[in-house]
């Protein structure tokens, strides 16, 4: 597996070899002319001195930061790396190797990853579509190894000794670290001080619909323990919020737990069945 990691890939794509791209799919030299006239936005540097002139520069490479257009022109420029590695005589045949690309962040899956392979990547990303590679973020990984994950598209893949005592692995998919840590924080704000003046069933619900949309993301695999995760930090931050929105201290009613009778305001859990393995 060749995990790859582009550096700089917005500011790096030559305009040129990008609106070559762009006149093979739009004929309307308006059009054309539009994207031109976005790709050379000048940019403006602040002067080094007080009352000094700004710097105006036009760059010849890239891809606005921020700009609404910029990851569809990418997706566009990198769409032809896909065509040549899946063509004859690509990869895809010589080496029986996939591609999983998702705009810049993709990965190549192969049975080895030969110097012959790599090579060929490298040479297409950076000779023949002028592009940089991280080097320190690239890798090649045998997922296989003992301890070795592959964290892709918020996900962590890793292979994992079976639960029930069969004796053998399966390749285990779960959300990874990272996406946990990005969910609490924005469950944190979702939950946060300055929305005590909220009716409790209006917050609740606030949460359920941004739960739902994040789940139905990370439903694939095995995420049932991310979910309990998820869970409990839930209920310790309704908790919380219960407990601050009054000066009188909130107290569940007897014989109820704290997290059954948040579900009776509304709460939604997350929840997730036992699936089979995946298929190595």
């Amino acid at each position: 597996m060749y995990d790859a990691d582009l550096k700089g890939y917005f500011d790096s794509i030559p305009h040129d070899k990008l609106q070559a791209c762009l006149r093979l799919r739009i004929a309307d030299r308006q059009v054309l002319k539009l994207i031109r006239l976005w790709l050379q936005t000048p940019v403006v540097e602040a002067p080094e001195t007080k009352g000094g002139t700004p710097k105006v520069s036009r760059s010849r490479q890239g891809t606005p930061q921020g700009g609404v257009i910029s990851p569809l022109l990418a997706n566009l420029y990198l769409h032809w790396f896909d065509k040549v590695f899946y063509r004859l005589g690509g990869p895809a045949h010589w080496a029986k190797a996939q591609l999983v690309r998702y705009a810049d962040d993709f990965v190549v899956l192969a049975h080895e990853a030969s110097p012959k392979l790599v090579g060929w990547i490298e040479s297409k990303l950076e000779t023949w579509m002028g592009l940089t590679i991280n080097r320190e973020k690239t890798r090649v990984l045998n997922l296989r190894k003992k301890g070795a994950s592959l964290d892709f598209l918020g996900y962590t893949f890793r292979y994992d000794r079976d639960r029930f005592g069969h004796g053998h692995r399966y390749l285990n998919v779960l959300p990874s670290k990272k996406s946990l840590a990005r969910e609490r924080e924005k469950l944190r704000a979702l939950t946060d001080r300055r929305w005590g003046w909220k009716p409790l069933p209006t917050l609740i619900g606030d949460v359920n619909r941004h739960l739902k949309s994040w789940a139905s993301y990370f439903h694939y695999g095995y995420p049932s323990r991310a979910f309990e995760k998820i869970n409990e930090y839930v209920e310790m931050r309704l908790r919380l919020h219960l407990r601050r929105r009054s000066q009188r201290p909130f107290r569940t009613p007897e014989g109820v737990r704290d997290g059954a009778h948040l579900q009776r305001l509304g709460w939604v859990l997350l929840r997730r069945s036992a699936a089979r393995p995946a298929k190595a």
